[in-house]
């Protein structure tokens, strides 16, 4: 009986399995460093359309922006947008993304 005790230490101690860590994104407006889910997704698809993704899921280069009003306006009246997207951004289609993004946040906000 003695000979065995180390043997049972050893089942008991089973590894822990890491914790995997929530993906972690960048404001463009506000530099703030928050989890991807919480945030906003702004892409540019393959065509070059530049739109608001709210499902976090469509192909393209992608940006994200926290999901308050004030935020949303900072990040498409800089050029940080336009930098991160790596693509120009008309007056008109910052307006139509701007009112995309609002009607979104009311949808979100309740």
């Amino acid at each position: 009986m003695t000979t065995q005790w180390w043997r049972m230490k050893k089942i008991s101690n089973k590894a822990r399995e890491p914790v995997k860590a929530a993906p972690q994104r960048t404001c463009v407006a506000c530099r703030q460093v928050k989890e991807k889910r919480g945030l906003l997704r702004i892409v540019r698809t393959p065509k070059g359309v530049v739109e608001i993704d709210a499902r976090g899921k469509m192909d393209g280069r992608g940006a994200y922006v926290c999901p308050a009003a004030v935020c949303l306006e900072k990040g498409l009246k800089s050029t940080n947008l336009e930098r991160t997207l790596k693509c120009p951004i008309s007056p008109a289609e910052r307006e139509r993304l701007l009112k995309n993004g609002k009607e979104l946040l009311k949808e979100i906000s309740g």
